[in-house]
């Protein structure tokens, strides 16, 4: 059988489709095969041609059967999941199957921040004070102790989905209300107040072998309010920020990452200390890989791939400008009638990539996560305060019309 790789792959909404044609072309660069793992009853053009199999990822026993298929048919050397949901299912199969990468045991270290904060801790990490939510009234013990606000989210959640700020008792008894009989799936942690950075590195055996840190540019539990912006940050770094790179390698190595891709995020509180926030076993989400493409010269997924598949690969990361992105959002909601197209963004002055993922006929509703966008772009600058000013100019450029649906 020939050298395989598999990918897990969701190709809904476009979000990841960047992402695995750099693994793709990667693997192929390097002579080995790709096989996907589809979501059942879903196809995607950019997997013609390869081997594909189907299977209900919100399912592990059933991901776990379709893996145990495809390792019978294919050699399969490593497993990359895209998608947040699937690293503890991908590192459960590597065991069932002895295929190297990261185990269950670690995969919890970056899945559930029960025990993600707990390992920060023995290491020394700094965390958010946190509680679990037994009864409303530990949860309403724990607020008057840390001070509201507080905030309430799954304990392996994503980009923000069901994730509450919680400002007073009158808020939190109706939080309480929809949290219902899944309180065991949540976790409580008082409310961070600092600025909020990400880190996102590649590692190969133990080592960071590249690495940035980037600033958001708003609260990242307010993304119904205003759209999310991040802007690296490379230059003239002060003493908290490498105090955040210092971290993050604790982090990493600690939760037992030998070789991979991950997303880290951290606060800068405003006496120079930094509190970890949590971590994800791969590449930043939304137009963070694209961003770092155009600036740095690499797409995050394929290097995860050299890197797990060629122990002699380093990253040719160029330093580069500053560089920006920010998600396209509208306060517009109902039937799109027109949108402005992703060729328009990029003739803007200093925008270097954009995508819109939404299109005329599309319907437009309250957005309910993070990620819950129209689309990205990415731009450049001199300085982060400079690339915030062009964000605002493209955001003034980007219209969306829209009818009742």
């Amino acid at each position: 059988m020939n050298r395989s790789i598999l990918v897990v792959y969701r190709p809904a909404a476009g979000r990841y489709a960047a992402q695995f044609r750099a693994v793709v072309a990667a693997a192929a660069d390097l002579g080995v095969r790709t096989v996907v793992l589809l979501p059942t009853g879903e196809q995607a053009p950019e997997t013609d041609g390869l081997a594909r199999y189907h299977a209900d990822l919100e399912d592990t026993a059933s991901v776990r059967a379709a893996v145990g298929r495809i390792v019978a048919e294919h050699r399969v050397e490593r497993i990359f999941p895209l998608f947040e949901g699937d690293v503890l299912p991908a590192a459960r199969c590597r065991r069932d199957h002895g295929i190297p990468g990261l185990t269950p045991d670690q995969a919890l270290n970056f899945r559930d921040k029960n025990v993600m904060h707990r390992r920060a801790e023995e290491l020394g990490v700094r965390v958010a004070r946190s509680c679990r939510p037994d009864t409303v009234g530990t949860v309403a013990r724990f607020a008057d102790e840390v001070g509201y606000p507080v905030v309430v989210k799954p304990y392996a959640g994503w980009a923000c989905g069901n994730t509450y700020r919680v400002d007073g008792r009158e808020e939190l008894d109706r939080v309480w209300e929809e949290m219902g009989d899944d309180r065991h799936e949540y976790r409580v942690e008082e409310f961070v107040r600092g600025t909020e950075f990400h880190v996102d590195s590649l590692f190969q055996d133990g080592e960071a072998v590249f690495e940035q840190l980037s600033q958001y540019t708003y609260s990242v539990l307010e993304y119904r309010d205003e759209p999310g912006g991040t802007i690296s940050r490379k230059y003239g770094l002060s003493p908290g920020e490498r105090g955040i790179l210092e971290l993050n390698a604790v982090v990493l190595r600690g939760f037992g990452l030998r070789t991979g891709v991950v997303h880290a995020e951290f606060f800068l509180l405003d006496d120079g200390s930094v509190v970890f926030g949590e971590a994800g076993a791969r590449a930043g989400g939304g137009s963070i890989v694209p961003a770092i493409e155009a600036g740095r010269g690499i797409n995050l997924a394929g290097e995860w791939c050299r890197l797990e598949l060629d122990p002699d690969h380093r990253p040719a990361a160029r330093p580069g400008p500053e560089v920006g992105t920010e998600y396209l959002a509208s306060g517009e909601y109902g039937r799109i009638t027109a949108i402005t197209s992703p060729d328009e963004l990029k003739a803007l002055d200093g925008v270097l990539d954009a995508d819109v993922w939404k299109s005329a006929g599309d319907v437009l509703a309250p957005p309910t996560r993070s990620n819950d966008v129209l689309g990205w772009y990415v731009c450049e600058g001199s300085d982060f305060e400079d690339v915030r000013t062009r964000f605002k100019t493209v955001r003034d450029a980007f219209r969306v019309e829209t009818e009742q649906a």
